[in-house]
């Protein structure tokens, strides 16, 4: 059977088990105490308990459900439960109980996260397809067409459950059937925790397995879905199968944390509490328990744990504008730790996580943190998407004509859609998943229009590229990062502004070196698309920066000290015309090392032979010179005449650019006398070209025409180096 579970070593909680309730301080809607996944697993996990006779869990499900929808329709739920209990009559669990109660309790779990009717529905019946005699045209025919197609889309999840859990083609079918509707996954998610949590008889190989793949794929998913409720009881679960002693050490510090006298936590939720009655401040304030997993890491991070590692103080308010009120007051009466604090409220999170986090110390030194947020808010926080109801129903005036629309679903989902469609293989699918789904942090980072973009930890420009553009992002040329010049390979960090450079070339080819620095599937899948497709352009790669590097040596022409340490200019057409000295009858001739032209500040040096060597004022060789004692000769310029400039041109590489760049210049009417090209460093190039123009009045129009060449970011004069002797 598809639920392959049986008594567990650490009994769960009971379907009808409830939680204390917490009385808030803000009047709200009277309900039901309603059951707290993360204290029951917690529960679980602590220590055995008594089984006894499963209650009626449909009558739980409907009064969970109720809580969350009070005008829902339960005709469906016991449609479904009468159509269910009779197909799985006569099976057994491998406890000895009536398999019935499997699908039941998966439906509890989801009708108590807030899943709306079609969900439970479809969850009640999710194995009766492949367990059963019932047909996916029955499903169909009693409850519709969305539910047959969730109970479709978690029958074809259960094939890969165990066996076929490393087949690349078949995960592939998987999170496109989670893409075409999130609430697959959610069914799915809930089936294994409900399977985690009774793993009991299973053979300890087998449960080593099954947590792996749930280590590996399912709690990943659950995090970019933001079902953080099933996601954490999961870690603590595979966390007590795969790492047995680390469970008992972290269970150990957790009963005995339980047992101290004082509790820092309740001490800053009372001060808290006052500080917000102070202030008019309706709102709830709780003390949230670290699961184990969580106090595992802590504890390898910091060592020795006080008490305020174990938890954190949540406080929840009815409106957005009162999140900014709490903390401006905690912020005003309480001792803040400014570095802790993130405004994910302003930014959510990748999986639709909002929220305000900030910290606060006590006078012993302790710290405690402290989250902030809606009632809304934290329903999203705990149940992600299963709390979105069914994102897919269209507006009453706005009919779909049998599209699926989600305009919730979370941004990795929708990514996942469209890299998963690109991948040339399953194979190539599969490696890229696993190590996105590896990466379990991700930054955001802005655009200057002020959209975001939602990168895992580690990206880069390229990356930031192929999510702003997709395959478009081929001509990308470079990146301005916080308003800076930076090369695709830079990594970008949470909270940083990203301007992506793009060329004006439609034919333009990505570079290999951009693998190397791609981390996002959409990245490294789009690369590697173009480059298998094009061998020839990717080979010709590869040549075009050992031609960069011939073309620097042959174009470097031969340089012959000058007494003052300014180099000799190459042979050609004298440059003097336009320069007047007060010295008559020498030769004036312009310094190489700042080029001047009109309209610069210039100033004149005799050297041997008679001549005038004419620099900027304020090239490093003049104040060198006057502080040897050399005086100065007065020049100024004369009427215009040809003159010489350097000029430096910042690039990115591409193929063909000396030669675009070389034509730009002929076409302004410029004479190359000479030119540098250094060797590239991280994809970008730069060239330091000397030009002969018939007068300075060209030099604005030269430097508009090189900069207009694709794949060039800036051009200016060569900028007075210091010369030695």
């Amino acid at each position: 059977m598809s639920a392959e579970a049986t008594n567990s070593v650490t009994p769960g909680p009971m379907p009808g088990a409830v939680s204390g309730p917490v009385t808030p301080t803000a009047p709200r809607r009277k309900a039901r105490p309603r059951i707290d996944l993360r204290r029951l697993g917690r529960a679980a996990l602590l220590g055995p308990a008594a089984r006894g006779r499963l209650p009626d869990a449909i009558s739980h499900v409907v009064e969970a459900h109720r809580a969350h929808h009070p005008d829902a329709d339960l005709e469906p739920l016991r449609h479904a439960y009468v159509l269910a209990e009779s197909s799985h009559r006569g099976q057994m669990r491998k406890s000895g109980e009536p398999y019935i109660t499997h699908p039941l309790a998966v439906t509890l779990i989801l009708a108590e996260l807030g899943a709306e009717t079609t969900t439970l529905t479809a969850s009640l019946l999710h194995d009766t397809v492949e367990d059963t005699d019932v047909t996916l045209d029955q499903v169909r025919d009693q409850f519709g067409e969305e539910v047959r197609y969730l109970v479709d889309g978690v029958t074809k999840l259960e094939k890969v459950d165990y066996g076929a859990a490393a087949e690349p083609e078949t995960f592939r079918k998987m999170l496109v059937a989670t893409g075409n509707d999130v609430r697959v996954m959610s069914i799915k998610l809930a089936d294994r925790l409900h399977n985690m949590r009774t793993l009991g008889v299973m053979r300890p190989e087998k449960q080593e397995r099954i947590a792996k793949v749930t280590r590996d794929v399912l709690i990943p998913l659950a995090e970019r879905l933001g079902v953080q409720a099933l996601k954490t009881e999961l870690e603590d679960l595979v966390f007590a199968i795969l790492h047995p002693e680390g469970y008992a050490h972290t269970r150990e510090l957790i009963v005995r944390n339980a047992a101290r006298a004082d509790d820092p936590l309740a001490e800053v939720a009372d001060e808290v509490r006052g500080v917000l009655r102070e202030a008019d401040l309706q709102a709830e304030v709780l003390i949230r328990p670290r699961h184990f997993v969580s106090v595992h890491r802590v504890s390898r991070k910091r060592g020795r744990l006080r008490g305020s590692d174990f938890g954190r103080v949540l406080v929840l308010v009815n409106e957005d504008a009162d999140c900014y009120g709490v903390l401006g007051e905690l912020h005003t009466c309480m001792k803040p730790v400014v570095s802790e604090f993130k405004d994910f409220i302003a930014v959510p999170k990748f999986n639709l996580y909002q929220s305000l986090h900030t910290a606060v110390a006590r006078e012993d030194g302790q710290v405690v943190e402290v989250l902030i947020r809606t009632h809304q808010m934290h329903k999203v926080a705990e149940a992600g998407v299963v709390a979105l109801g069914n994102p897919y129903a269209p507006a009453p005036d706005d009919p779909a004509d049998g599209e699926r629309v989600d305009p919730t679903r979370p941004g990795w989902l929708s990514r996942l859609l469209d890299w998963q469609e690109a991948a040339p293989d399953p194979d190539h699918f599969w490696s890229t998943l696993r190590e996105d789904l590896a990466q379990d942090r991700e930054i955001t980072v802005f655009r200057p229009d002020g959209g975001t973009l939602g990168l895992p930890e580690g990206a880069t420009c390229v990356d930031a590229a192929y999510a702003q553009y997709g395959e478009d992002a081929h001509a990308c040329i470079g990146a301005r990062v916080n308003g800076r010049l930076a090369t695709l390979s830079t990594v970008l960090k949470d909270g940083d502004t990203v301007q992506l450079l793009m060329g004006q070339d439609p034919a333009s080819e990505p570079s290999r070196e951009w693998l190397e620095h791609a981390h996002t599937p959409a990245a490294r899948i789009a690369i590697q698309r173009w480059l298998t497709a094009h061998p020839v352009q990717a080979e010709s790669q590869q040549q075009s920066e050992a031609r960069i590097a011939e073309d620097r040596t042959a174009l470097r022409p031969a340089e012959v000290p000058d007494p003052d340490g300014t180099p000799e200019q190459p042979a050609g057409r004298p440059v003097t015309g336009h320069v007047l000295a007060d010295l008559p009858g020498a030769a004036v001739r312009l310094a190489r090392c700042c080029t001047p032209v009109p309209p610069d500040e210039i100033t004149g040096f005799a050297v041997r032979g008679g001549a005038v060597t004419v620099h900027r004022v304020e090239c490093p060789a003049v104040a060198r010179m006057k502080d040897g004692g050399r005086a100065a000769v007065g020049v100024r310029w004369g009427e215009a005449a040809e003159c010489r400039v350097t000029l430096v041109a910042e690039s990115f590489v591409r193929p063909h650019l000396l030669a675009d760049l070389t034509e730009a210049m002929a076409s302004e009417g410029a004479e190359i006398v000479s030119a540098t090209v250094e060797p590239p460093t991280q994809q970008q190039v730069r060239h330091t070209y000397t030009v002969q123009l018939p007068d300075a009045g060209h030099l604005p129009a030269l430097m508009r025409a090189m900069r207009n060449v694709a794949g060039v970011y800036d051009v200016s004069r060569a900028q007075p180096q210091p010369q030695g002797g």
